[in-house]
């Protein structure tokens, strides 16, 4: 998340002050270009690896910051949530042995994470969404307490009025409002870097837009979220919907979201992409600047584009643009933000090689891609890919290719070639392209998950479900065998800690009735869905009553005096509730108590899920 030092509530004059700068920088950045001051001649990679942190139940962990300060090592940074963290890898010319030494690298510095870990009783994971995440993670409370964070969160719900909304379809619907960014928390990815020539950024970067659907077709690894079967790769639309900070009118605007893939070619230079950016997107976080980027450059020095930095990193394109300067030397680099993190550290460094691959193997006849491809093809492949993974069809320069057919004939042999060029270790080209081309005929991350989670849905209850199949996920990473080979998750495995909370074990599979409804409704959807309590609500969606099966018993008995009743007539009006966090033998003493079945789980005035007598017998017999 980069710089933590900036504004928490920019006022009129600081914000005035950031913005000269910004448009300082641009013009530097120009100006550098053309007089041929940022580096050239060399090519280098770099990533940054996200990864999430389980508690002993297999769910997020809330220790990142005890974890970062044992770990005391400035490859490791803080993430959005207290149970991520970050690691960014040392960068290496692309030559050699380049790949499997920055595998090496990433090893050992989450062995070394794991350690940590386990002596604060958690574990590391590697997964784009990890299955466990339920809606209690996504509270302001688990935002790690640092300036940037908190501005952010601030910031963003200021400049979208109101909370959240997160509305995705896949194979199931899910429709949630947070009041927080928490939810772009629970995406993890495997950020690439490339440094690209200057002169040669704009046919760089548009190829990178044009492959970035076949790619992501091929790595997919994020399908669940809160238990849902969405996309393939679900962290594409439930990143762009959570950091959303457009806000609807009558009026028919066109707004860019702030991720974004883009909507046009780059036709001239880097600074192309910075312009539009400060022309579309409101400037969100500031911080204090001392000197003028135009004033160090006509003084010899190399500028920081601090401003420029800062306002790129609050906007989220899944191909960024990167100015940097290291050694004392600026150059510029491209970075790959939409692959996942997981399942594997081999499957990762995999997708690294091949993407690298294809960028340096461009053929010459793709230098002038707006020539061959309008651009709404690229943009619709990358939402396709996310959508559907391996099994799109995607458009290739006005053709349809399946995504497999595409990697195979096309894009995998460019890649060999390009890697090639750069004088890579042939066993590393032929390892980390085989694992590619072995993925064609098998698994990638998000079919294994799907094919899993659905086989132990049919004999578990979700939440075990979930946790098991975490469990499997983790145990599979410690082999770093690629994903293609992973067996099937034994659907007798025990996720061996208990549920402990209401939350865990509740259903939010709900069936409910209005208080206006007619009582012999109500008791045909009990009837015909085998259920003996069914809630009610009023007219606003809120948690009004209780049906239970005495109620009816004792309606249908007297029904020929009671005929024509509604439900309000003869529903529980003193309903007892529970919230996620209740504990099992909380609920289960209540319900003993009160001599009741069931409680209405309840989450900010809203109902959210309901936990039986059934359901607690099953958490006792475990």
């Amino acid at each position: 998340m980069g710089d933590q030092l900036v504004h928490h509530a920019p006022t009129t004059t600081n914000r005035a002050v950031f913005i000269r700068h910004l448009l300082d920088d641009i013009r530097a950045l120009e100006l550098m270009v053309q007089d041929g001051k940022i580096e050239t001649g060399i090519t280098r990679i770099g990533a940054e690896q996200e990864f999430c942190l389980l508690d002993h139940l297999w769910r997020p962990a809330g220790n990142a910051l005890e974890i970062l300060a044992e770990i005391d090592d400035p490859h490791f940074t803080t993430e959005l949530a207290l149970y991520n963290l970050e690691i960014n890898l040392d960068p290496h010319v692309l030559h050699g042995h380049c790949f499997s030494t920055v595998e090496q690298q990433l090893t050992n510095l989450l062995e070394k994470a794991t350690r940590v870990a386990g002596r604060h009783n958690s574990r590391i994971i590697l997964n784009g969404i990890l299955p466990t995440i339920g809606p209690r993670h996504l509270r302001e409370d688990y935002l790690t307490p640092k300036p940037r964070y908190h501005a952010l969160n601030t910031l963003m719900r200021q400049a979208r009025g109101r909370d959240f909304e997160v509305y995705l379809r896949g194979v199931d619907q899910l429709a949630i409002t947070l009041d927080s960014v928490l939810f772009e928390a629970c995406n993890t990815s495997f950020q690439l870097h490339l440094q690209v020539c200057p002169r040669h950024f704009v046919p760089a970067y548009n190829w990178a837009q044009a492959i970035s659907g076949p790619v992501l077709s091929l790595c997919t690894n994020s399908p669940l979220l809160l238990g849902r079967e969405l996309w393939s790769e679900t962290r594409i639309a439930l990143f762009q919907q959570s950091v959303d900070t457009r806000s609807s009118s009558y009026a028919l605007q066109d707004k860019q979201p702030r991720v974004t893939f883009g909507d046009q070619w780059l036709h001239e230079s880097i600074a192309e992409i910075y312009k539009h950016d400060l022309s579309c997107y409101k400037v969100m976080l500031t911080k204090e600047i001392r000197q003028s980027s135009l004033d160090v450059l006509e003084a010899g020095g190399v500028p920081g584009l601090e401003a420029l930095n800062l306002h790129n990193g609050s906007i989220y394109r899944w191909n960024r643009a990167c100015y940097g300067v290291g050694g004392g030397t600026p150059h510029v680099r491209i970075e790959n933000r939409y692959l996942p993190s997981g399942p594997t550290v081999a499957d990762e460094m995999a997708n690294f090689a091949f993407w690298t691959g294809l960028m340096t193997g461009r053929p010459s006849q793709y230098d002038d891609l707006p020539a061959l491809m309008d651009f709404r093809e690229a943009k619709a492949n990358f939402f396709k890919a996310a959508r559907t993974g391996m099994d799109s069809v995607l458009s290739w320069c006005g053709e349809s290719v399946p995504a497999k057919d595409l990697a195979r004939d096309i894009l995998i042999p460019l890649a060999r070639q390009g890697l090639a060029k750069h004088h890579i270790n042939q066993q590393d080209i032929d390892r980390y392209l085989g694992i590619i081309e072995a993925r064609l005929s098998g698994n990638d991350g998000s079919r294994w998950m799907i094919k899993n989670y659905r086989n132990l849905n049919r004999k578990k209850r979700q939440d075990d479900a979930l946790k098991v199949l975490t469990k499997a996920i983790h145990h599979n990473q410690q082999t770093n065998q690629p994903v293609h080979t992973w067996p099937e998750v034994n659907s007798t495995l025990a996720a061996n800690e208990a549920a402990q909370l209401v939350g865990h074990v509740m259903s939010t599979r709900l069936l409910t009735v209005t208080e206006e409804d007619l009582a012999d409704l109500a008791i045909k959807i009990m009837q015909w869905n085998d259920i003996h309590h069914l809630p009610v609500e009023d007219q606003k969606g809120s948690l009004c009553g209780l049906l239970t099966w005495t109620n009816v018993a004792q309606y249908i008995e007297g029904n020929e005096a009671g005929a024509g009743l509604m439900v309000k007539d003869i529903m529980v009006k003193e309903v007892y509730t529970a919230t996620y966090e209740m504990s099992l033998e909380e609920a289960s003493s209540l319900m003993e108590e009160k001599a009741i079945g069931c409680l209405p789980v309840i989450n900010r005035e809203h109902m959210v899920g309901i936990v039986t007598r059934v359901d607690l017998s099953h958490f006792s017999n475990d």
